[in-house]
């Protein structure tokens, strides 16, 4: 079996600082991506898991702004507390196991749900 490409995003803050909230995986997985999947956030989530989607969203909008970006070795758990909101597919069609995957910020959405973020400018 062919090891999967995944392209490291250099400068992305591997974590959440002073947490255990993984923003990035150190390698590709052989048997392939771990699929993107949409999770819904409840109003009552703990305020630590809410931190963390703010930090990782703030860690996307700083590296990759509006532009398209692949998905990489970000990792899927986090990005799927995004995915199908803030984050969405940039290309169709679009496979969500695929670190190749090109994704975008929906800054519509992400005004809504983190105006402080987008809106510093």
């Amino acid at each position: 079996m062919a090891l999967a490409y995944m392209l490291k995003h250099r400068g992305f803050p591997g974590r959440l600082p002073g947490t255990d909230f993984q923003f990035t995986v150190r390698r590709a997985n052989p048997k392939g991506a771990t699929e993107l999947t949409v999770r819904e956030r409840r109003s009552d989530r703990r305020a630590p898991d809410r931190r963390a989607d703010e930090g990782f969203f703030k860690a996307l909008w700083e590296a990759f702004g509006d532009e398209p970006f692949e998905r990489g070795n970000l990792d899927a758990g986090r990005l799927s507390w995004l995915f199908g909101r803030e984050v969405i597919p940039a290309t169709d069609p679009f496979d969500p196991a695929d670190y190749e995957a090109m994704l975008k910020i929906d800054l519509r959405v992400a005004r809504q749900t983190f105006p402080k973020i987008v809106d510093e400018e």
